[in-house]
């Protein structure tokens, strides 16, 4: 084990204040719009020679910008200070969720204000290296697009398919779970760091999605259970506002509960997994075997907005096995809300109806006893706004939230 020295651990004690300051001067600016130095020292309480130093550095990296001065309001001579503002262009914090078949990027900027967002598609079963890529561009395409630069970017959160385990635990066996549970090994987190220069935090994008649920708009929960049907099915579990990651960072894996013993066989290695059931895929499988003549999603949704029997009958038998798994986990642990989220979700209200009807049967007969369950209220880019929620350290439930240490390599 490396030595300490006795310089160390100042150095670091003081970069930990000097990030802290940081972090309440741009809230300062985020919650009152442009202020003179002054007023700054003022409000987070720091010295002036410390705020000069603080201000002249983020001024630098372009977090904020001179917008004008305080002459108008300055009582008495002397010369104008001088007002400082966030700029609006600057993209402080990237979330990114990679699917199965796409990725989602969404910008923000250092007053938590979305200021860009876009998807980009790739084949299922891409390549991680192919896969990052094509975030890249897209990346590039939205700064162009919108006028973002990244100057003083301060994280990027990065959501993955499959079981994304802690950093300390055993790797499942090569090629399990497809391209997205090797995520960790083929360096996604590095290839980010390096080519933007800021920390990298990287987990289940499912986990991500739940943070980002428990706190929409105006409205928290305390107890959550969380479901997603999309290209894949991924869970999460949230209880006394902390999200549950299990002993190895396995926890809510929904989508491989085994729902049909002797099934198709699943990407994990099982069969009969609930995602061979309730995917998207999966879903326009069992139309296609019954003989309804569904290829993409927008097939299924126009097939479902016309109540095709065939296409009614598929989501009902998927929304049902989705509600026995939900139903068990939610006896269990009782959560206050149950989300039932993405594309497949919001397809038709028969998927949360038939949820809701088998999750009712398999409680407590007594009404108390019924969590609310509701559809997300997220569009398809709640995997990257879940990973923004983790970088912002703004949801209640990151106070447990596993901390591995980010990746942080030079620009």
């Amino acid at each position: 084990m490396p030595r300490m020295t006795a310089m160390s651990v100042p150095a670091e004690v003081h970069s930990r204040g000097r990030e802290a300051h940081e972090a309440r001067v741009l809230h300062a600016l985020r919650e009152r719009g442009a202020l003179s130095r002054g007023e700054i020292a003022e409000v987070v309480g720091v010295a002036r020679t410390t705020l000069s130093e603080i201000t002249r550095d983020l001024l630098r990296r372009g977090a904020i910008v001179v917008v004008d001065t305080d002459a108008a309001n300055r009582a008495g001579s002397g010369r104008p200070a001088e007002r400082l503002a966030l700029d609006p262009k600057s993209g402080q914090f990237i979330g990114v969720d990679f699917g199965h078949r796409r990725v989602h990027v969404v910008i923000a900027d250092a007053s938590h204000e979305i200021v860009a967002s876009g998807r980009r598609p790739y084949p299922d079963g891409e390549g991680w290296p192919a896969r990052v890529q094509e975030a890249f561009a897209l990346i590039d395409q939205l700064a162009a697009d919108c006028g973002v630069h990244f100057n003083a970017l301060q994280g990027i959160g990065i959501g993955v398919t499959g079981p994304y385990p802690r950093s300390s635990a055993p790797h499942a066996p090569e090629g399990a779970f497809g391209p997205g549970f090797a995520a960790a090994r083929d360096g996604v987190d590095e290839a980010f760091a390096q080519r933007f220069g800021a920390s990298v935090i990287v987990d289940n994008n499912t986990r991500f999605a739940a943070l980002a649920e428990t706190s929409t708009g105006s409205h928290t929960v305390e107890d959550l259970l969380y479901i997603r049907l999309s290209d894949g099915v991924g869970g999460a579990l949230v209880v006394g506002r902390r999200l549950v990651t299990g002993a190895i960072g396995l926890a809510g894996e929904l989508g491989h509960v085994t729902v049909v013993p002797d099934g198709n066989p699943c990407r994990c290695g099982k069969a009969g997994c609930l995602e061979t059931v309730a995917s998207v895929p999966a879903v326009l499988a069992a139309c296609r075997a019954r003989g309804a003549e569904i290829t993409s999603l927008a097939d299924l949704k126009a097939a479902a907005g016309r109540f095709d029997p065939v296409v009614e009958q598929v989501l009902h038998d998927a929304a049902t096995a989705v509600g026995r798994v939900l139903g068990t986990v939610a006896m269990t642990c009782n959560p206050a809300e149950v989300v039932i989220a993405g594309e497949l979700a919001r397809l038709s209200p028969l998927i949360v109806d038939q949820v809701t009807a088998t999750v009712a049967a398999e409680l407590f007969p007594w009404a108390a006893a019924k969590p609310v369950i509701r559809c997300g209220q997220l569009s398809d880019d709640d995997g990257a706004l879940g990973a923004l929620a983790a970088l912002f350290h703004s949801s209640p439930l990151l106070g447990g939230y596993p901390d591995p240490p980010a990746t942080r390599l030079p620009a």
